[in-house]
């Protein structure tokens, strides 16, 4: 029983696995995303190799191209720039790699004695910053070209150097100018993301807020989930750099082969969300003070509570009207609507808005007889849900 238990477990996983991979096929089917920016992206590659070589080893003739397709290859990288940088680190890598190994061949005029001479130069070396990620490829240079085991000679050195060049060549004209990758929709997916997911975990506390008991291990849920916003908005801070850098080289003649896709939202879009975020995360940070028994700070109790849900409820709501607009729709895919959202209006909602923190305003003056602990705790909740009422509809409440 114990044995087929254990052999449960590696079938779960290729069944999970193979799931997974499907999903990916069928979203790169479906329409554009990161899943068939990634097959594209992989076609080039392997298109890019096999014209290489079909370059250096059939129009050419060369019974030794080798360093073409594999340049090739690995410079269909994630943007134009990174694959024009990237090809002149990886060229002058292959350059050091091919000289040192070609001249320690010559002064031991043995393979083993070769590499043990060359390859811990070049691994030194090859951690030069000027090289990047690409300082192993001197290493590597090395071991095929003395495992080619061809005379050393210059011309031999200027071939491989050569070989090369037309691979980087050939990798960077196909990134370039077959589909150039302008990575413009992770921007705007991941700030809808940010949005809809700052709006569940409102939604988590209001929930968490309405029961009758609530404690430091719910407390604590909540921070974890802030933490996960704050893991998205680096996440955010990624795609837009990634947006920035794949439009470096893409402009004037390519942009107008390919047309890029429309622009992400403005920058002042990540900041906002980044404060949204904070905010979220003060919040629960005060929520969690409050109920470590262990602290002064008290929770605000009874109907005061119930209408502070309500609060980030109507909040958590705004932020995925938000997350739809930023993705053009009206609602975020997979949330069903509920009959109370159908009906209601933008107008309706700013009404509510005012009536609860009018009411909320009123319990914070009657918490002010109940002792300093509640009304302090009750205030920073009430002016952390304005920060938050104020970045994601900008329209003040009422006062």
């Amino acid at each position: 029983m114990a044995r087929a238990l254990r052999g449960a477990r590696p079938v779960d996983w290729l069944r999970r696995e193979a799931g997974a991979v499907g999903q990916a096929v069928a979203a790169a089917w479906r329409g554009p995303g990161r899943e068939r920016d990634l097959a594209v992206q992989s076609l080039k590659a392997a298109g890019a190799g096999l014209l290489a070589w079909a370059v250096a080893g059939v129009w050419l003739g060369d019974p030794m191209a080798l360093m073409a397709p594999w340049v090739a290859v690995v410079l269909v990288q994630a943007t134009v720039y990174s694959s024009v940088r990237q090809a002149g680190q990886q060229f002058g890598a292959i350059c050091l790699g091919s000289l040192v190994a070609s001249g320690a061949q010559a002064v031991t005029d043995d393979t083993t004695g070769a590499l043990a001479l060359s390859l811990p130069v070049l691994m030194l070396l090859g951690n030069w910053s000027r090289f990047g990620q690409q300082g192993v490829y001197a290493a590597t240079t090395a071991v095929f070209v003395l495992a080619a085991g061809t005379p050393v000679s210059a011309a031999a050195v200027g071939h491989r150097i050569g070989q090369a060049a037309l691979g980087a060549v050939i990798g960077v004209a196909v990134n370039a100018f077959v589909l150039p990758p302008i990575h413009l929709r992770d921007v705007r997916e991941n700030l809808a993301a940010l949005a809809r997911e700052a709006g569940e975990v409102l939604h988590t506390v209001a929930g968490d807020l309405r029961e009758t008991e609530w404690d430091a291990q719910t407390a604590a849920g909540w921070t974890g989930e802030s933490a996960r916003l704050q893991r998205r908005v680096e996440a955010l801070a990624s795609a837009r750099s990634w947006s920035r850098e794949s439009l470096r080289l893409t402009s004037g003649p390519l942009r107008v082969l390919y047309p890029a896709p429309p622009p992400p939202p403005p920058e002042e879009e990540d900041q906002r969300w980044t404060r949204v975020t904070g905010n979220i995360t003060e919040l629960t940070r005060t929520l969690s003070v409050a109920a470590d028994e262990n602290r002064t700070p008290a929770t605000p109790e009874g109907p005061v509570l119930r209408l502070y849900a309500r609060l980030l409820k109507l909040i958590g709501d705004s932020c995925h009207a938000e997350a739809g607009r930023l993705l053009g729709q009206e609602r975020v895919a997979g949330r069903p609507p509920d009959e109370k959202d159908a009906g209601d209006t933008a107008e309706e909602t700013e009404e509510t808005m005012d009536e609860l923190h009018r009411r909320l305003q009123q319990g914070l003056r009657e918490h002010a007889g109940l002792g300093a602990e509640q009304t302090s705790v009750l205030g920073s909740l009430l002016l952390q849900a304005e920060n938050l009422w104020a970045e994601v509809v900008p329209e003040p409440l009422d006062r």
